[in-house]
């Protein structure tokens, strides 16, 4: 019984060590080129990977939910509060981050 105990504690602690090593975080998929802000508001990849891709899903989605609830609570549509992030978005960006412009990846 001891030995299915460690046996469950060491796969659970590989699952979670695997899943933290492939993460990879916003700030630095930016400073490395992977993603970059677009003109709707939202991350897009820059390199395609499914890394990339899951953590574009993510941060996309939260910044939709929080878009929506700042279209709700200042009567205005989503669209409006995603082109404004979109303006704010781009002024922050640092350089040497990539943006889309007419549809290209270009750096700041």
């Amino acid at each position: 019984m001891k030995t299915m105990t460690t046996l469950k504690t060491l796969l659970l602690a590989a699952i979670l060590f695997s899943a933290t090593a492939f993460a990879i975080e916003l700030d630095s998929a930016k400073a490395t080129g992977l993603v970059g802000e677009q003109e709707n508001g939202y991350l897009g990849a820059v390199v395609m990977s499914t890394e990339v891709m899951t953590l574009i899903t993510d941060i996309n989605a939260k910044r939709k939910a929080k878009y929506q609830e700042l279209a709700t609570k200042n009567s205005i549509t989503l669209s409006q509060v995603e082109l404004l992030a979109a303006k704010k978005a781009y002024e922050k960006t640092e350089a040497g981050h990539y943006l889309r412009s007419n549809g290209q990846w270009i750096k700041k």
